[in-house]
């Protein structure tokens, strides 16, 4: 099967300086929208998942020695997660440092840069998704192997305690406000009665 990167789309990052498929805005990769859009024009998902794809593609190319796609593996997928860390560019504190578990750190300290969590976990799912669509099959998928999945969730839990964050996800209020058609709100929990009339005053009440 043909597994290989997509080699139309243009790869700006170099071995070295490739890895900004995280978090990069990359160059000019969408073509100039016109006037009407149409729903075949690549999302900026998309696009940023072939930027991914082909950053990973020449990783393989560049290891020594050089791998295919059907050599790789979640063992070669955490390499290239690792090597990532490099270009990262969120400060995670050594248990030793002062600023350990302090979200905003008073001052500077010598503790290395990594990619964050977010973008990493953002990263595996959509080469995931990139490699059953270039032909890989989902039961090989090295990006869904559970060593991958361990090793996001230890980054996960290093990072939350060394930067004293939380990941846990916060549900958003969505607002319920309804607006009628002449502008006004109309029924902020969603009832659709509208204006009732006031009740007829009691018998024997003066006019």
């Amino acid at each position: 099967m043909d597994m290989s990167p997509n080699p139309d789309s243009p790869s700006s990052g170099g071995g070295k300086g490739g890895g900004g498929g995280i978090g990069s805005s990359g160059g000019g990769s969408s073509s100039p929208s016109v006037g009407t859009a149409t729903p075949q024009s690549p999302s900026r998902y998309e696009a940023q998942k072939r930027r991914d794809w082909n950053t990973f593609g020449q990783y393989l190319r560049n290891h020594r020695p050089p791998l295919s796609l059907a050599q790789c593996s979640g063992a070669h997928v955490l390499e290239f997660l690792r090597y990532l860390d490099q270009f990262g560019k969120t400060k995670v504190h050594a248990a030793a440092c002062p600023f350990f578990g302090h979200p905003n750190p008073p001052a500077p300290c010598p503790c290395p840069l990594r990619q964050a969590w977010g973008s990493l976990d953002a990263l595996v799912g959509r080469l995931r998704a990139a490699f059953e669509e270039n032909g890989g099959r989902p039961e090989s998928n090295p990006f869904a192997a559970r060593a991958v999945r361990l090793y996001l969730r230890e980054v996960r839990e290093h990072q939350a305690r060394a930067r004293g964050v939380s990941y846990e996800k916060k549900k958003r209020k969505k607002p319920q406000q309804l607006q009628g058609g002449d502008g006004s709100s109309a029924g902020l929990h969603g009832h659709g009665h509208g204006h009732q009339p006031p009740p007829p005053p009691p018998a024997g009440a003066a006019c």
